[in-house]
Formats: C-alpha cells, sequence, structure tokens
C-alpha cells in the first residue's frame, strides 16, 4: 500500500462521517482546552506568589520566639527562656555577613489626625527596613537611628494611610495620634501595594521600642536579617544559631531562611497546579473512551473492506497503522483546537480580569499536544489489532 492510498483511505474514512469524527474530536479538544486553562491559571498563581513572596529579596533570614517543636507547631512566646528583645536585634547586627537586621512589632491601633481617625496596622520596626525590604521613601525621611531603647516619637505614614488622613495636605511636620501617644510625621513611604494579603500602604511605622510599649509586649515578633549574597545561608543560620544560643542560653528561637520558606511554598503551589491539571485530564479521559468507542464502531462497520484489504494483499500491520492513523488524526485535531480555545480563553480571561494571574508554559504546550497524541495511540490500539487480526474470508463472508 502506497503512502498516498493510506492517506487517502485515512481521509475518507473521516469524512464519511463528519458528525461523528467531529464529536470524538471535540471530547479531546474540551479536555486538551480544560487542562491548559487550568494548568495556565494554576501557574500564573505559581508565579504571582513567587514574586510576591520573593519582592523583598531571597538573602533575608527570620528569627522567631520560640522553638519549633517535632511536630512542627512552634511554643511561641511563652515557651521560651527570654524573649527576642531589641538587644538580640543589636547584637546580630555585629555579625560580619549581617547588610540590615531589623526588629520587628506587628498590631492594630486608632490612629488620629485631626478630625479625622481610623483603625489600621502599625509596625515597630528599626531603622534598617528600608534597606530590608527594598522600600522606598517618597518624601521626607525614614525612623532615625536614635537609641533602640529610648527612640524619639517619630512616625512614617504608608501611601494609602496618608492620603486618607491627610488628603492633598502635606503631613511632613504634623502630629499623628497612635493609641492614645503623640507621634510627629517625618516621611512617607513609596507605594508598595499588597504582598501576600498585606496591604503595606495601608499603615504606620514607628520605632520597635514604643510599638513594644504601645502593644504592652516583652517579646519582638519577629527579627529579619539581611546577609549579603555571595555568604551561604548555611553559614548565616550556623553564625545566628550561635550568638543567640550564647545569649540565651538554650535554643528558645527558630531560624526560617527564605530559601526553606521558598521550598515549602513551591512545594504547595505545585500540587495546587497539579490537582487543577488532574481535574482537567478527568475531560481527557472521556476524550479517550470516545475515540475507543468511535473506533471499535468503525471496526465494526467496515469489515468488508477491511477483509478487501486483506484480500488485495495488505498486510496486518499496514491495517494495523491504516486505524491507528485514524485515531492519531482525531487525537492530534482535538488536540491542536484544544490548545488554541485553551491559551485564547486564558488570555481573554486575563484581559477581563487583569487580577487573575494567567501563564502558559511552553512547556505544557508541547505536553498538551503530546498527551493528545498518546490518547488517541492508546485508545485506538486494541479496535486496530481487533481490525488487522481479521480473516479475510471470514470478513468478506461476514458481509
Amino acid at each position: 500500500m502506497f503512502s498516498r492510498d493510506f492517506l487517502r483511505l485515512t481521509g475518507r474514512a473521516l469524512s464519511a462521517h463528519r458528525l461523528r469524527s467531529f464529536l470524538t474530536t471535540l471530547g479531546i479538544t474540551v479536555g486538551i482546552a480544560a487542562v491548559i486553562l487550568l494548568t495556565s491559571i494554576g501557574e500564573g498563581i505559581h508565579q504571582f506568589v513567587l514574586a510576591e513572596f520573593t519582592q523583598f529579596g531571597t538573602t533575608i533570614v527570620g528569627i522567631n520566639p520560640g522553638k519549633t517543636s517535632t511536630h512542627g507547631a512552634s511554643t511561641g512566646v511563652f515557651g521560651t527562656v527570654r524573649p527576642l528583645t531589641l538587644e538580640d536585634a543589636q547584637a546580630l547586627q555585629r555579625l560580619p555577613f549581617a547588610e540590615a537586621v531589623v526588629p520587628l512589632v506587628q498590631g492594630n491601633a486608632e490612629v488620629e489626625a485631626g478630625n479625622r481617625r481610623r483603625r489600621t496596622t502599625v509596625y515597630g520596626v528599626g531603622t534598617q527596613m528600608p534597606a530590608a525590604f527594598s522600600m522606598a521613601v517618597k518624601s521626607g525621611r525614614f525612623l532615625p537611628a536614635d537609641d533602640p531603647s529610648a527612640p524619639r516619637a517619630f512616625a512614617v505614614l504608608g501611601s494609602k494611610l496618608r492620603h486618607e488622613l491627610f488628603a492633598n495636605d502635606n503631613p511632613l511636620g504634623q502630629r499623628l495620634g497612635i493609641g492614645g501617644s503623640r507621634y510627629r510625621i517625618i516621611g512617607v513611604m513609596e507605594e508598595k501595594g499588597t504582598v501576600l494579603g498585606f496591604d503595606l500602604d495601608d499603615t504606620v511605622y514607628i520605632p520597635a521600642a514604643r510599638a513594644l510599649e504601645l502593644f504592652n509586649r516583652e517579646s519582638l515578633f519577629e527579627i529579619d536579617l539581611l546577609y549579603a549574597p555571595e555568604v551561604k545561608s548555611e553559614t548565616v543560620v550556623k553564625g545566628i544559631r550561635k550568638l543567640l544560643l550564647a545569649r540565651h542560653g538554650r535554643e528558645d528561637f527558630t531560624i526560617t531562611t527564605q530559601e526553606q520558606m521558598l521550598d515549602v511554598l513551591g512545594s504547595i503551589l505545585n500540587i495546587l497546579t497539579f490537582a487543577v491539571a488532574a481535574i482537567g485530564g478527568i475531560s481527557l479521559l472521556v476524550g479517550a473512551i470516545g475515540i475507543g468507542t468511535i473506533m471499535t464502531i468503525s471496526v465494526n462497520e467496515r469489515t468488508a473492506e477491511i477483509g478487501l484489504l486483506r484480500a488485495l494483499g495488505a498486510r496486518r500491520g499496514q491495517v494495523l497503522g491504516l486505524f491507528l492513523g485514524e485515531a492519531l488524526v482525531l487525537a492530534a485535531v482535538g488536540g491542536v483546537a484544544g490548545l488554541l480555545v485553551g491559551v485564547s480563553v486564558a488570555q481573554v480571561l486575563h484581559l477581563l480580569l487583569p487580577a487573575l494571574p494567567v501563564h502558559t508554559p511552553w512547556l505544557f504546550v508541547v505536553l498538551a499536544v503530546a498527551v493528545a497524541l498518546l490518547i488517541g495511540l492508546a485508545a485506538g490500539v486494541l479496535p486496530a489489532r481487533r481490525a488487522a487480526a481479521l480473516d479475510p474470508v471470514e470478513a468478506l463472508r461476514g458481509e
């Protein structure tokens, strides 16, 4: 059998039952489109979350009070011999690899300026926070390097809070009430946006020591340390642990590197992407069943044709290839159509909902087409083998 005869027979077999071929192809199209769409959304969310998480850099280590237990839960401040203090933060600044150290206290309080008041997030931080977290001051300046234990009552506003409290007025030098205490505004931060659900523009920054007093806390919420990129994270962790062990007498703290957080986060997001892809894969299974059913019906309907081909000298391998070719064509057309539909719908969704992150990696595109072809091959194997195994005499007699 010549190649042109092979192609002609395959084309005629498919065109002779246009509706049936279309519905079979549609099953694969819907399946591939569902997989592409869901994985595009899943991968988009994956990249969005990682980008949000790493916008402060990847060389940051967080130190929290409380030793993580073997069950994975932190015992918190109440399980410590002594809390994390401002003195601990000052000691960490003397480590050779430390580029910036930020003591952190977080809480919620009512702020008041003139006749306007509202509740907002209050961060007690150190003077090196902008350097550690890649943030910039829009006007004025950030908190000065005062005595950490007795800093002056200065405050720096986030851009959103500045607009809501002062509208178009200049807030620099104005008085701001926070939890009943008075602060002088010395700066306004550049717009930063929302990071993992926290609006960094709707906040006010005050010295960490004053935040401890405001929220009646003994321990810092966290100490963040920015280290030089050329230093290995293992060296950083070892240095921090050695220093704090000497100060605390036991390991009553938890050190978490950015690498560890990204590994855990990446694993969770990979599972999410796989889960949504598996949901789309159900449609592919339905498409595979459709191809197998149609090919079985085709074999039953074309018994005489198969007998005639065999009687004219067609080998079993050629008959097998003929039916497998039909299955592959149906799957390939459905795969390409599903790919185009999936990518198009994903992009349209992104245009209609700009907040929805969508990303379709080329690897997914290649895998989608490959999976479609494999489905066609797998679904067509049994019917094709059955057709190739027919005895030519019995096939002609059956007609």
